[in-house]
């Protein structure tokens, strides 16, 4: 069956409207849910690039020959940055919710 074309669609409810807009933007759905999600994706990929840019950075301490350090200062920073790793994903695993709202 051959969906109708998006000018003779008179009804609303129609689950072909939606196909047309999937359709309309590369099968992405409605073009604010493209807009976030290409949003999503700039951010994600420029602050990732950043964040292992900055763990290479701290890499870079590891030379002997320029500093000095302890293996327990080496555990804090490696202990610190799976940490802050668990919560990103943690963050990602959660389902979403309000914050409750004081009331008397």
């Amino acid at each position: 069956m051959q969906p109708p074309s998006a000018v003779t669609i008179a009804n609303t409810d129609s689950p072909w409207i939606y196909l047309d807009v999937i359709l309309e933007n590369g099968g992405q759905g409605s073009p604010a849910l493209s807009q976030k999600r290409d949003k999503f994706r700039a951010l994600a990929e420029s602050r990732t690039t950043k964040a292992i840019e900055a763990i290479a950075r701290i890499g870079n301490l590891s030379n002997r020959q320029v500093y000095e350090y302890e293996d327990a200062e080496v555990k804090k920073i490696v202990r610190a940055l799976r940490e802050a790793i668990a919560g990103v994903e943690a963050r990602f695993d959660a389902p979403r919710t309000r914050k409750s709202r004081f009331k008397l």
